[in-house]
Parts: C-alpha cells; structure tokens; sequence
C-alpha cells in the first residue's frame, strides 16, 4: 500500500500495517483466533500444534494461518485478474475437449510420468466402451503473482500466471471467510489501535467464492435432468479419508444447502467408491450411491466434485485406478473428468504459453484467435516457459537449468497437482542429475516470478510472525459445458483467494504450511487514477 503512495508522490502519513504493541499483538491475536472458531475459518490440526493422540476422535479444530491485516493489490492489476477468468474457462474446456491435442501432451510427458499414463489410460478405456455424459463441470482456479514491468515508467505491477488448477481448487470457502474476517476488523479493532486505522480507509473488495463455485455445482446438478422414478437425484463430495480442510469443503455443501428445492449432499472417501456406489444396468449407466446411514435408500448421483483424486498418492492400488474408471464409466456429471483433469497438467500450461513464430499462429490460436481481445489479455498473463525434452527450446531449458548461476532463476515443475511438488532454484541441477535424461521431459521450467515483498504479520498455530511476504492472487471460475458441442451453459468468474507467505518461502501451500490465508486490500496507483479520469471524462 505505501509502494502504490510512493508512486503518486505521496508520503503516507501512516504505516501499513501500523506498529503494534504487546499488547495490541495478544489482543488482536485473540479476537482473531475467536472470530475465526466462530465462523468456520479452521482447518484439522496439523501434528505439530496438537498430537494425533492426543485427539484420536479427531474433534479438533484450529484457526487456519492467517494474516493480521489485508495486503495492498493494485485495482487495476486485481480487476485484470478478475476480467480474463471466462476467458480462461473457455480456453480449458476447448483443451478438454480436443483429444488429439492431448494426446500429443501426455506422450511428450509420458515416458517420465506414470500417473499421467495412468490417468490416460482411463480415457481409453472409457472411450472404447463409449461416454455416457457429454457434460463436463470445471471449477478451476487460475493463481497469479504480480511481476513489476519497467518498461514503463513509473513501474506497475502486472499479473503472470502461476498455475491453471483443473482439480479440487481449494479455499474457496475459507477465502471467503478471511476477506470478511478483515471487514469486521476493519469496524471493530482495527480503529481502536494506538495508530488507528479508521474505518472506510482500506477499499476491501467482496469475495463471493462460495456462491460462485457452489452456483457451478447446483448449474450443473441442475442441467443433469431428471433421476429414475425410484431415485432422488443428489451431488457427491469425493473427499481423502484424512482430510484437514474439511471446512473449506463444508462451507459449499451449507450453500448447496440454501437452494430451494434443498439439493442432497454427500461426503463420500475416494477409498470408498467402490463399497458406496454401482452402477446401473442402463445404457446411461447412472452413478447409484448408498449412504452407510440408510442403505435401502437409494441416490442417483448427478454431481461428483472431486476434492480428491488429484495425485499418486490418492491411487495406492489398481483397485484405486478400478474405481476411477468406475466413476469416469458413469453418467454422473464429473468435476473434472479425466479429460479436464488432464488439460490441467503443466505441460498443456507450457504449450499455450509458447510464443508464436514470425509468421506462423501461436498454438493459442487453436482453441482463442490470436487477434481477439481475449487472446490478448491472456497473452499478457504468460510467462517464460520451456519444455525439459531433446527439441531446440529444451536443450535450451537445459542449459539454464543444469547451471548453478541460471538455475537460481527458475522452478522445475512435474505435471502434478497439490503443492509441495516443485524444485527450486540451485536445487534443480542435483535433482535432474538424480534422474534418466529419458525423464527430464516430464518436467517443464518455469522462470520464476518475483513480486515485491510487504510487511504483514501472521497467525499460525496461535503464534505471531513478523517480517516481509508476498502474495499470491488465485481467481476461481466455474464453466459447465458440453464435450460433443462445445456449447458453454455456465461460465463465471466465481471469486478469488490470496495466498500470503514469506518472501523466503518457496511453496505456498496453506494445509501444508507454508502460506496463510488473506484477503486483498486495494490499492491506487497513477494507472488506476487515470481510469477513473478517463471514465469519469465519458461520462
């Protein structure tokens, strides 16, 4: 916020975030940690604040990580965000739907990567039999950070593209939940502070991600038509049997709950699939579910929102990969399919990103016209990508990532989903190095993105720590579209999350760690101001 002052040529005459006290650190901790019990913003406990034996009934509950006061985001850079989301549901459910551009990927990856084979597989062996449901729910998110661009002066802050998730794209609820938590501090403690920030003085945006990603799921339960006479129609939540972040979840399934008529909801573990479901004997082959409380009931499943599924470690087994395929075989409208799933792997990323030849379309321009406004302002969101294969650009990529001073520059990233993945900097040449060359081209390499850290404090585990972060901005959308047309029947922006962590943490994963949870302030740069002007001249 005091960088976006400074670019108008205004000193502040207060600090963001003000100086605290002791005292003023213990109170504001508590009325956080409160507020945040109160109203649904935790998370299971980690190992480290509370022993599993120590809570074997699994009872507890802990406040999520989260900061102190909201991050300053240029409006601009943040409506940016925010406006080329359709336009990137778009282009993912015209990738889902292309099978030989997919095809292509997963055998430029495949020799490295096995679960990317596996997850292949499944398509075929569904597709030999043939697809039942033509209908395909996406709620995806696109994650940003914002690079400083000096080619103009004064420098402003431009989004690039992190990632595309295509799989269970997580804290949507408690994102919702850490952007009112700043509103009510806003009015309430915020104001009382030794240097007050008084209320109306930060511009907080409203985030509606619950209803945006849960009006994706009732569009979708809604556009499944109606169940056998003997069934009620219902959406399933594929969930891991140990999940932490239960209440991110949950707080979808309470909105689902708020449609008239109530749309039935069940929890359902990804190692459950096959005692819990069946199939029918019908050519649809609807997707049954027996809930273990009353199992002469019987649910035809219009929606399976996967919250698990999206990594190895999910399929122990070939009973794991069975169930998969039981579910892919089913008429049950999956959020993702395979196919979704897989046009989320950070090669289709590195693909898209490829800039074009002189003279020549860039490979965007098969599923977004080069010259539409939409293309455009994708465009302006990629950044540096290579492929790790034997092609020119790869032996390019090599080089940079095999030396120890190019290296530090850039993250290797497998085609995997959940965090914790990723290889950093002077780590990458010792990680290849461990490795066949024949797997390197199952990786792609990123140049690394590098916002300009702030000031914020955070609260983890009912400690406080201080020091400088940056920020990561991840825009939901949902998009309901039908594989065999191409028709869109749902497509919105659906909210937004931001991710805080320290500006020496290289993962940014909340439920393991290593971010928090904030929410966006905005902030006014000469950008912004001159909108304001030349809108406020058109009027």
């Amino acid at each position: 916020m005091r960088d976006s002052l400074l670019d108008l040529g205004i000193e502040p005459s207060w600090p963001f975030p003000p100086h605290l006290t002791n005292v003023e650190r213990e109170n504001l901790a508590q009325i956080i940690k409160d507020w945040a019990s109160g109203h649904g913003l935790v998370v299971r406990p980690p190992p480290t604040a509370i022993a599993a034996e120590a809570d074997p009934n699994r009872i507890a509950a802990v406040p999520a990580p989260v900061t102190l006061f909201p991050s300053g985001i240029a409006r601009h850079t943040f409506r940016k965000g925010l406006a080329a989301q359709k336009a990137y549901n778009e282009l993912y459910a015209a990738v889902s739907r292309d099978e030989k551009f997919l095809a292509d990927i997963v055998k430029q990856v495949v020799d490295g990567d096995e679960f990317v084979r596996d997850l292949w597989a499944v398509h075929q062996t569904v597709k030999s039999e043939g697809y039942t449901q033509s209908l395909s729910l996406g709620l995806f998110r696109s994650d940003y950070m914002a690079h400083k661009d000096t080619s103009m002066l004064p420098p402003f802050d431009q989004l690039k593209q992190v990632e595309f998730n295509t799989i269970a794209s997580s804290f949507g609820g408690l994102s919702v939940r850490a952007a009112q938590l700043h509103h009510y501090l806003t009015k309430t403690a915020y104001p009382l502070l030794q240097h007050p920030i008084a209320e109306g003085t930060l511009d907080l945006p409203e985030n509606k991600a619950i209803e945006g990603l849960a009006g994706g799921i009732e569009a979708a339960y809604h556009a499944y038509g109606d169940a056998q006479p003997e069934h009620t129609k219902c959406v399933i939540f594929l969930v891991q049997g140990d999940e932490r972040n239960v209440w991110d979840q949950r707080h979808l399934e309470y909105q689902l709950a708020k449609s008239s008529p109530t749309i039935p909801v069940f929890r359902l573990a990804f190692a459950d699939i096959m005692k819990n479901t069946t199939l029918a004997q019908t050519k649809k082959r609807q997707l049954l579910y027996s809930s273990p409380i009353n199992q002469d009931a019987k649910y035809e499943v219009a929606v399976v929102y996967m919250r698990a599924g999206y990594g190895p470690n999910d399929y122990p087994s070939q009973q794991a990969w069975d169930a998969r395929c039981h579910l892919e075989r089913s008429h049950a409208i999956k959020c993702p399919s395979v196919l979704t799933q897989l046009a989320g792997t950070k090669k289709v990323q590195q693909v898209l990103a490829t800039p074009r030849s002189e003279n020549e379309v860039s490979i965007l321009s098969k599923f977004i016209k080069d010259d539409t406004p939409s293309a455009t302002e994708l465009w302006k969101t990629f950044t540096n990508i290579y492929p790790m294969d034997a092609s020119e650009l790869g032996l390019v990529a090599r080089k940079k990532a095999l030396d120890p001073n190019q290296c530090q520059d850039y993250v290797l990233k497998p085609q995997r989903e959940g965090g914790g993945n990723n290889i950093y900097g002077k780590a990458i040449p010792d990680y290849l190095k461990s490795m066949p060359e024949s797997r390197w081209g199952s990786f792609i390499l990123m140049e690394l993105i590098k916002p300009e850290p702030q000031r914020n404090l955070i609260l983890r585990n009912g400690q406080i720590e201080e020091g400088n972060v940056i920020n990561e901005l991840g825009v939901y959308g949902a998009c309901l579209w039908d594989q065999k047309s191409g028709k869109i029947l749902h497509n919105e922006e659906a909210g937004w999350l931001l991710r805080t962590k320290g500006d020496k943490s290289e993962e940014g994963g909340v439920a393991a760690g290593y971010g928090c949870m904030d929410s966006v302030s905005l902030t006014l740069t000469n950008i912004d101001i001159q909108e304001d002007m030349d809108a406020a001249a058109q009027e």
